[in-house]
């Protein structure tokens, strides 16, 4: 588990899902909570010193939703949150009102985050949730891969949602029946590729689940909160890094969402844009707002050296084989020499 320091210059509550180091370097990592006290884990050992009816685990149900899908600034959060099955109304829905992050106020999510965090109160009592933090940097790495090695934002979604269900199910051993995701695309593909991985849960995927599902409307929050929070602290460090290097710099208030949309990304983009080296980690380069920047408004062309002449190449300095065939022996993995083929 990464460091997860809570000091911050920031008012707001710092949840243990913010992991500092990684997150101000650009790098994505997981948190998973503890098993909370009201959750018996499935038994990870099968003897017959252990009677069966010792202890049986408590059914669980569970919920991934995300946030920060779209900004070009900031981190994209997925988020698995799970339960006992027989609170799942209950305790999120009666007792707390939870609901899809974007309809509560950023006050409202902040305290149901804090509640979840403070042990003895019901939900921390109850409840566990774990997140993935995709770093900006990691989603443009992926994205702009050359040719058919290009990796979308999509499959960075699936994948980064199998990874949560399968550390909560397989690593943390919580006896999960039932799954409800906030669909990406066509529900059912999704679905259906989901039930491959796991087929011995009950899945559904919808539209709109985190106004459907309190389990997925509980996720979201968790996501929400954490990607908000993520987004200051390194909006913080950027800061205090152009200010230290600019004198007399005046400060600026506010990068905003993050979404391209938002005024303050853009004007903030624009004022902060290196013309080299662009922005620092917390930009998805491979976002048109960002391309359309550094090739339109100002940003430094820079001449690739073109590949060089055949005659300097290095495999042009070995000694050429003896067989003409394929040109692909020419080429640096002959450097070791070939195995002869043997002939019966």
């Amino acid at each position: 588990m990464e460091d997860s320091s809570q000091e911050s210059n920031t008012t707001c509550f710092v949840p243990p899902s913010i992991a500092r180091v990684p997150l101000l370097t650009g790098k994505s990592y997981s948190h998973y909570t503890p098993c909370p006290s009201a959750v018996t884990p499935q038994s990870t050992t099968s003897s017959a010193a252990t009677p069966k009816q010792d202890v049986s685990s408590t059914p669980c149900v569970l919920g991934v939703d995300e946030a920060g899908r779209g900004p070009v600034l900031g981190p994209m959060v997925y988020s698995a949150f799970y339960l006992p099955m027989d609170l799942h109304h209950s305790l999120l829905a009666r007792d707390h009102s939870f609901d899809d992050s974007k309809v509560l106020t950023p006050g409202v999510r902040a305290n149901l985050m804090r509640l979840l965090c403070t042990p003895g109160h019901a939900l921390h009592e109850s409840c566990g949730w774990a997140v993935k933090v995709l770093s900006a940097r990691d989603i443009s790495a992926g994205m702009m891969r050359p040719g058919a090695a290009v990796y979308n934002l999509n499959a960075q979604a699936m994948d980064a949602t199998i990874e949560i269900i399968r550390g909560i199910v397989e690593e943390c051993n919580v006896d999960v029946r039932e799954v409800y995701i906030d669909t990406i695309g066509n529900p059912a593909s999704y679905q259906a590729k989901l039930e491959k991985i796991f087929p011995s849960l009950k899945i559904t995927v919808a539209k709109k689940a985190d106004s459907l599902y309190p389990c997925v409307s509980a996720a979201s929050v968790v996501a929400k909160v954490t990607r908000d929070i993520a987004l200051e602290l390194c909006y913080e460090a950027t800061l205090e890094a152009t200010t230290d290097l600019v004198e007399n710099k005046s400060p600026e208030t506010s990068w905003g969402s993050g979404y391209p949309s938002d005024s303050k990304c853009t004007g903030w983009l624009r004022r902060n844009m290196d013309p080299v080296f662009g922005w620092g980690p917390e930009c998805r380069f491979s976002w048109g707002t960002a391309k359309e920047m550094l090739d339109m408004k100002g940003g430094a062309m820079v001449d690739w050296p073109a590949e060089e002449e055949e005659e300097n190449r290095l495999t042009s300095f070995m000694a050429p084989s003896a067989s003409t065939g394929s040109s692909t022996r020419k080429e640096l993995h002959t450097w070791y020499g070939s195995k002869a083929v043997e002939i019966l």
